[in-house]
């Protein structure tokens, strides 16, 4: 995923996962074989109450430049356009602001904090909502900006992330979202919670099939190779 000389942008929401990432990638710096840099960047969405001081101090101790962006996301998702699914359009929205800030900071990559858990509840929700068999994908190259997006994070458990956040005292900065907790993807997550109670193996299982599956860029390169 990390390449020598690569510049890459951390996406910082606030969040306990962005900001292990930030963190493990951060000191990471110190001894891994190729030298990278970093950018953290938080898209400020706009909704009232959102302090990122935190954050800043955090980036400051971490030597980790730090960029806001300040945008209107909120209002227009939330009191612009009536969207059936206003998660989907924020996310673009979002997606849009950060890349568009990594590319005139001069970075090469884009990280996103995607966890072990999120590569299960996404690809459920593709099945149940759209019908297919899908997920996001460890490496993307984005052709439109010329970004490669990776997710270094993908195979730690958000229990373990949990556990991090705790042990070095991460200072998450809890979303104002008036619709957090009362999503599709709450529902997902709370969907599985349940059926692990009595199929203890299921998330290990369900995470398996997306390895093991013919998605490109899942593909392990063994099998890609008979192809």
């Amino acid at each position: 995923m990390i390449e020598e000389g690569d510049r890459i942008a951390v996406g910082v929401s606030g969040g306990k996962d962005s900001l292990t990432l930030l963190y493990a990638l951060a000191h990471m710096r110190r001894f891994f074989h190729k030298k990278f840099e970093l950018e953290a960047v938080t898209v400020d969405l706009g909704f009232p109450g959102m302090d990122f001081s935190p954050v800043a101090q955090l980036c400051g101790e971490l030597g980790v430049n730090y960029t806001v962006v300040e945008t209107r996301i909120a209002d227009i998702v939330l009191n612009g356009k009536k969207e059936d699914n206003p998660c989907s359009l924020c996310a673009k929205l979002r997606r849009g602001s950060f890349n568009e800030k990594a590319k005139e900071l001069g970075c090469n990559k884009t990280a996103y904090a995607h966890n072990f858990d999120d590569v299960i509840e996404t690809m459920l929700l593709c099945l149940f909502y759209e019908g297919r068999f899908s997920c996001f994908l460890p490496v993307t190259r984005l052709d439109k900006t010329g970004l490669v997006l990776i997710r270094p994070l993908i195979y730690v458990r958000e229990a373990d992330i949990k556990g991090f956040r705790n042990r070095y005292h991460l200072p998450v900065v809890e979303s104002k979202c008036p619709v957090a907790g009362r999503t599709k993807r709450q529902y997902v997550k709370d969907l599985v919670r349940t059926l692990q109670a009595d199929i203890p193996d299921l998330k290990k299982n369900l995470f398996h099939a997306v390895k093991t599956s013919s998605i490109p860029g899942w593909v392990p390169e063994e099998r890609a190779e008979q192809r």
